[in-house]
């Protein structure tokens, strides 16, 4: 039976809409890089991040294998869009300086924002970020290796997260270690654009699973990290 409600089309990009992550990462000089990224996803206390290859996150990350997930809310949408078209890197990587990117040495001063001391790894956090984690790099993965024009172009990190912090404010009220989603307004980027999180449309089922039940060896493993 024919499908009349989808028509095939060949978007250029398959950003549907997630989180924005301001990875912050320690340069050669030991000053810090901030970038905003969205290729990320989370299973228990690791990520995955899809990065350019040539990216200055990129590169300080395979170099130091330590990095800082900062998520903005939808408050920081105009100092996330300040990095926009902003490398660390120097020269520009041709392929975005076709895309109209400049090199910016101090990016926390080009966002606003303020760098906080971090507890177990160089980089800083973003003071203004309500969520901050602290994390290293446990495997690197090359990305489209099948395809001669995409070989070594994209490169996707899984870290291990050590440390979480958030805003007191996003901590549901009377708990230890839970985030109140009803509080918590992630900045969402889809198709290039921003975004903030709507209202719940309906009742989770998975909700009713304590979320103690996930908790996994990550999170002892994390507490045994000691401080720098």
């Amino acid at each position: 039976m024919a499908d009349s409600l989808h028509v095939p089309i060949e978007p250029g990009i398959l950003y549907f809409g997630t989180p924005v992550v301001l990875i912050s990462t320690a340069n050669e000089d030991g000053s810090a890089n901030l970038a905003p990224m969205s290729s990320a996803f989370w299973l228990s206390w690791r990520a995955m991040l899809g990065l350019g290859a040539r990216s200055k996150t990129a590169q300080n990350m395979l170099r130091t294998r330590e990095c800082v997930l900062n998520l903005p809310s939808d408050a920081l949408a105009a100092a996330v869009d300040r990095l926009a078209l902003t490398t660390g890197s120097d020269p520009v990587p041709p392929g975005k300086g076709k895309r109209g990117y400049r090199f910016v040495a101090d990016k926390f001063g080009r966002a606003g924002l303020t760098p906080a001391p971090s507890e177990t790894v160089a980089p800083p956090r973003v003071a203004e970020c309500p969520v901050s984690m602290e994390a290293v790099v446990e495997a690197v993965h090359r990305m489209a290796e099948d395809d001669e024009a995409q070989r070594g172009g994209v490169v996707v990190f899984e870290v291990r997260v050590q440390r979480v912090y958030v805003h007191e404010e996003i901590r549901t009220p009377g708990t230890e270690n839970h985030v109140d989603p009803d509080a918590w307004r992630p900045l969402i980027m889809s198709f290039q654009k921003l975004y903030g999180l709507g209202p719940q449309v309906h009742p989770s089922r998975l909700a009713t699973i304590p979320e103690r039940l996930y908790r996994g060896p990550d999170i002892e493993r994390a507490r045994r990290v000691p401080a720098r």
